[in-house]
């Protein structure tokens, strides 16, 4: 293993023949998931890829819908690419092969294989290839250079650039792939009509911005631009669009990148504006008029040559597409240059690299982020609401079940998103080697679920996760209400051994958290006492004895619900000695409770409330359960008592509040003249 760079050498009779490398290790490349895609290679003395193997990878589209041996034979099938052509030229020496329905994912794959290759070539001079430095005088961009200039004028002296295809071209072209189907289903029409005219030009240089966007529109591409970033615009017509519509669906434009050297740009939606017009003089007509945005941390260099790859698709079956490349190449001209003034400062850039990477997968995990958003908002909504909440317990019985198997479905198994006391004891190691929140800001929905966290103890406690937001917790509360359904037999420990069962996961908790401060690793692996990597992120798809261990714990729940998290989570553990700081007591309770009533005791699921009537903040999951009893009329005494109160008192104003009868009316008496 060499100490300067993360190769190890591959030996043959004793010899070194080659390197191998985990392509993580030299570029950050990342897919849909946000993770990285950790791809090993071994290359030998020619720079040559002797060997690929895929061997981790968190993309979604592949795990779902793609079987992961297709992928492993396209990864495999990159021994023997010659880098040495690939560095010539800027890393598209080959042919791109796309499986239909993961093109993104593969092409994070050919970018991560190809420039981690490169980067190991360099490195070790494999080939001939000697590292890239900056030969002659470092160049920038002339900011003070604001002139403009016409349509004819810029395309002359190369700062628009263009590729433009034809019919007849683009047939040629996918009948010389050697895709029989693609070369069947050719372009129809005359072959001289235009398949598309694409061109470019770097708009963010302020001569060619100013000459195309005109003045208004400039000053709105400079407030877009942030420090370090870069702009092109890309004009086309044409039949093929250079767009399409993936982006709409994904968010990325997967029909085109940018290329320098053996670094890639490829643009997100929100790097993405329309242009109306081009303000300079003579342009022609478009149909598509576009501004992309070049990232800082993607190492662009405007003085240095680059191109711009199309990616030319053809439908070949109902599914099935065949792909080719086309490059449109593009150096800015020398009168737009000036000498470099100051290098780089290199720990700006990594800080800024670090950044970027967390953004960007910030921006590709948008969607989940924004349900789980919406879970916080309602479930922050319910707890600030309860009492309106929970006057129906129909109502609360449904409305849990269906948040609990959102829990599961879509924050355990789909987003992964289980918090772990692994996650505390990294922080903890983060805290004594130096902490900075890249590292933590690189798993959205974690992050995310954590701050919430950290808000909920100061409310409510450890209930608002551990009860509503706890994949595992919800999987064994769901299977005990299938369970009840099918008349399977509830046990209730008696209060004694139950109360005396509690100190287990503190126990657990503070073993795993001691042996932490010795060796994070060996934590980790006994850290397997939490079921949730099992059940969770690898949904049982594990070694034997993982399974059978959790497969037990949720049978033991059919019978005691929420078994685990009573008795052994250390998780739950961890989060209930905070919980004791909340500011709030939202649970009502009345003096009758546990005084002498005993119903919330006796009905409470995990047998939070002491027999005194006293809730256990350290283990209420904050089902709100006990709440609606406390409204109840048919199970509460105390409510009970006042609603016969109030009936007694009603009947009694309504008795005292009857007219008084009416006497019958007397007849007249007679009177009777008397004479004296």
């Amino acid at each position: 293993m060499r100490q300067d760079i993360p190769v190890a050498p591959v030996l043959k009779g004793g010899e070194t023949v080659g390197w191998a490398f985990l392509t993580s290790d030299f570029v950050g490349t990342t897919g849909y998931s946000g993770k990285p895609i950790h791809v090993v290679a071994a290359v030998d003395k020619d720079a040559v890829l002797t060997g690929v193997q895929l061997v981790e990878h968190s993309e979604p589209i592949v795990l779902i819908g793609i079987p992961d041996a297709k992928v492993q034979r396209l990864t495999q099938s990159y021994a023997g690419l010659d880098l040495k052509a690939e560095a010539a030229a800027g890393g598209s020496a080959h042919e791109l092969d796309i499986i239909s329905g993961a093109t993104v994912t593969i092409m994070v794959i050919d970018d991560s294989i190809v420039r981690g290759g490169l980067k190991v070539a360099r490195a070790l001079g494999l080939g001939g290839l000697a590292p890239l430095t900056a030969s002659g005088p470092q160049r920038q961009v002339n900011s003070e250079l604001r002139t403009t200039e016409d349509w004819l004028t810029l395309a002359g002296d190369g700062s628009i650039r263009a590729l433009t295809l034809d019919v007849g071209q683009i047939n040629n072209a996918f009948a010389k792939s050697g895709d029989a189907k693609a070369a069947r289903r050719r372009e129809k029409g005359p072959e001289t009509d235009t398949y598309i005219d694409m061109k470019a030009a770097l708009v963010s240089v302020p001569s060619i911005g100013l000459s195309l966007l005109g003045e208004a529109e400039y000053a709105n591409l400079e407030n877009w631009l942030e420090e370090g970033e870069h702009a092109i615009l890309v004009a086309g017509h044409g039949r093929y669009s250079f767009k399409g519509s993936g982006y709409v669906r994904g968010g990325i434009f997967d029909r085109i990148q940018l290329i320098q050297g053996d670094r890639s740009v490829r643009f997100f939606d929100k790097q993405h504006r329309r242009l109306g017009t081009v303000a300079a003089g003579g342009a022609p007509s478009f149909t598509e008029l576009d501004i992309f945005k070049i990232p800082a941390d993607s190492g662009f260099d405007p003085a240095a040559p680059w191109r711009l790859q199309l990616l030319a698709q053809r439908a070949t079956g109902p599914v099935e597409k065949s792909f080719l490349t086309f490059d449109l190449g593009y150096r800015l001209p020398e009168k737009y240059l000036q000498p470099l003034a100051t290098a780089a400062d290199t720990a700006a850039e990594e800080a800024a690299a670090k950044a970027a990477l967390w953004q960007r997968i910030w921006l590709d995990r948008k969607i989940e982020v924004g349900v789980l958003a919406a879970m916080l908002t309602v479930l922050t909504a319910v707890f600030f609401f309860q009492f309106q909440w929970t006057r129906n317990e129909r109502f609360l019985f449904w409305f849990r079940m269906g948040f609990l198997t959102m829990t599961l479905v879509f924050l355990g198994w789909y987003a992964n998103a289980q918090l772990s006391v692994v996650n505390l004891m990294a922080l903890a190691g983060a805290l004594k080697e130096g902490f900075t929140w890249d590292a933590f800001l690189l798993d959205p929905m974690i992050f995310i679920l954590w701050f919430s966290v950290a808000a909920a103890l100061v409310f409510w406690g450890r209930g608002a996760y551990c009860g509503w937001l706890c994949p595992f917790g919800a999987l064994q509360e769901l299977t005990n209400k299938v369970a009840r359904a099918l008349k399977v037999p509830q046990w209730e420990l008696p209060w004694g051994l139950h109360e005396r069962l509690w100190p287990v996961k503190y126990m657990i908790f503070f073993g795993l958290f001691g042996i932490s401060l010795a060796s994070i690793p060996l934590a980790e692996s006994f850290a397997e006492v939490e079921p949730f990597k099992t059940a969770i992120i690898l949904k049982f798809a594990r070694a034997w004895p993982f399974v059978v261990f959790a497969i037990g714990l949720l049978i033991i729940g059919l019978f005691v619900e929420r078994f685990y998290c009573r008795y052994l989570c250390p998780l739950g553990a961890a989060l209930a000695i905070p919980a004791r700081i909340r500011m709030f007591d939202w649970l009502k309770r009345y003096h009758e409770c546990g005084h002498p009533c005993r119903t919330c005791s006796n009905d409470c699921p995990v047998q939070a409330i002491h027999p005194t009537g006293e809730i256990n903040p350290n283990e209420c999951v904050n089902c709100l359960h006990c709440q609606v009893l406390y409204q109840s009329g048919t199970k509460c005494p105390v409510v009970m008592r006042k609603l016969k109160s109030r009936k007694a008192f009603e009947a009694r104003n309504k008795e005292s509040f009857k007219a008084p009868p009416v006497a019958a009316a007397k007849p007249a008496m007679k009177k009777e003249k008397v004479n004296v």
